[in-house]
C-alpha cells in the first residue's frame, strides 16, 4: 500500500490508494448488484436493510434460498455507502452464494476483510454493513418460511 504523504499527488490527480487490489477490483467491478432492471421483478425470499440515512450509509440485501437445501442461491445488494462498503458487500455476496443460511450467518466482518486482502483501519466499520444486512435478510427469510 502506498501512503498519501504528498498533497501534490492528489493535486496532480495521481492515484493514491490505501486499498488492496481486491478492494479496488470489487469497487470498480461490483458483483451481484441489484439493478433497476431486476428490482421490479426480483422474487426475493428474504430482504434485509441496515444503516442510517442520517449518516449516509445504507445497505439493502436480497437473498434467494433453496427451500430444500437451505442454500443461498442468489444474493443481491444495493448501498449508499463508500468504496469500502461497496467492495465489502460485493465480496460478501460472492461468499454467501452457495452457502447454507447457517453457514452464511457465521460470516464475520473479519472474514470479509480477509477476503478483500485487508481494509484501512478507518474503513473497517464499513465491512459490517453488508454482514448485518445479510443477517437481516436471513432473519426475514426465516420469518417468512415459518408463516
Amino acid at each position: 500500500m502506498k501512503k498519501n504523504n504528498n498533497k501534490s499527488d492528489l493535486v496532480r490527480g495521481e492515484e493514491v490508494w490505501l486499498y488492496s487490489e481486491r478492494v479496488k477490483d470489487h469497487f470498480f467491478n461490483p458483483r451481484n448488484v441489484m439493478t433497476e432492471d431486476l428490482l421490479n421483478n426480483y422474487q426475493a425470499d428474504g430482504i434485509g436493510e441496515v444503516g442510517s440515512p442520517a449518516c449516509g450509509d445504507m445497505m439493502r440485501v436480497w437473498i434467494k434460498v433453496d427451500p430444500v437445501t437451505r442454500k443461498i442461491t442468489d444474493c443481491k445488494w444495493r448501498t449508499f455507502g463508500c468504496a469500502s462498503a461497496i467492495a465489502s458487500t460485493s465480496a460478501l455476496s460472492e461468499m454467501a452464494i452457495g452457502m447454507t443460511v447457517d453457514e452464511a450467518k457465521k460470516i464475520t466482518p473479519e472474514d470479509i476483510i480477509k477476503q478483500l486482502g485487508g481494509l484501512p483501519q478507518i474503513k473497517v466499520h464499513c465491512s459490517v454493513l453488508g454482514d448485518q444486512a445479510l443477517r437481516a435478510a436471513i432473519a426475514d427469510w426465516e420469518k417468512r418460511k415459518n408463516h
